[in-house]
């Protein structure tokens, strides 16, 4: 799979995103036209879109479109606003560090990444189902009112692993004020200043997992040069032994353990 595939998916999924945000927009600029009829359908030039269906509930093209639109952006919103980023990170990196360039390959990394990241935010997408979707599809909620419902457990969650000077990072560069509480941060400060401590987190446990190993290689190369054997690469010999020592101490459960304790508090 090339660097250009997943670049193209994401400009697809923009795309679709943007097509259904202009539909809902023309949808939501037709709809005091209906109320004032008294009917349940929007008139657009001839075609008649039906807007609530029986007891009040969002007709079923409604709810088909928010389902696509919803696909479309569904990788983005997987990359800025959950841990998927960090776990993919640490992975990539333990995967450098045993000098295995490409075993696991990306296919394996990403799913597991992407497995824990639902393990892992399965408390927020249980509360976001609860307090907004449902709701919604049973016609007591509007749109505006589910958005922000539904945005406030992943606004809690990115705010309890966001750093303070990040979050200040982003205000200076957009030129706004500090915001007085948590609740005037704006997503578009927040999500940002999420992913970058997310990378910094990713970043500092990688630095501890390559340690060891560097150790490894720096025993191995010693070791070489003591013995004449310059052009032997070092990394031949270091790799069975960086593999024995990451099975013997259970690399991958241990690894494993603390991304997933790391969000024990945020959850």
């Amino acid at each position: 799979m090339t660097a250009a595939n997943p670049a193209r998916r994401l400009l697809l999924g923009s795309a679709l995103a943007l097509l259904g945000g202009a539909l809902l927009a023309v949808l939501a600029a037709a709809a005091p036209a209906s109320a004032q009829t008294g009917t349940d359908a929007l008139n657009l030039g001839g075609v008649s879109v039906e807007v609530n269906g029986p007891n009040g509930t969002p007709s079923q093209s409604i709810v088909t479109l928010l389902a696509v639109t919803l696909i479309g952006v569904a990788p983005s919103l997987i990359i800025m606003m959950t841990s998927f980023t960090k776990i993919f990170v640490v992975l990539a990196m333990t995967r450098n560090a045993l000098s295995l360039p490409t075993v696991p390959p990306n296919q394996v990394l990403a799913g597991l990444a992407l497995f824990l990241s639902l393990f892992i935010m399965s408390p927020v997408i249980t509360e976001i189902n609860e307090t907004a979707i449902q709701p919604y599809l049973a016609g007591e909620m509007d749109v505006t009112t589910t958005f922000e419902t539904a945005t406030g457990p992943l606004r809690e969650f990115m705010l309890g692993l966001t750093r303070q000077e990040d979050l200040a990072l982003m205000t200076r560069a957009a030129g706004l004020e500090n915001p007085a509480t948590q609740d005037d941060v704006s997503l578009a400060q927040l999500v940002p200043a999420f992913m970058i401590s997310e990378l910094r987190a990713a970043f500092i446990i990688g630095f501890v997992i390559f340690v060891p190993f560097l150790v490894i290689d720096l025993v191995v190369s010693a070791a070489l040069m003591s013995l004449g054997m310059m052009m032997l690469p070092p990394v031949m010999i270091s790799l069975p032994f960086k593999i024995l020592l990451f099975i013997l101490v259970d690399g991958w459960g241990l690894i494993v353990t603390a991304l997933v304790q790391s969000y024990a508090g945020a959850t």
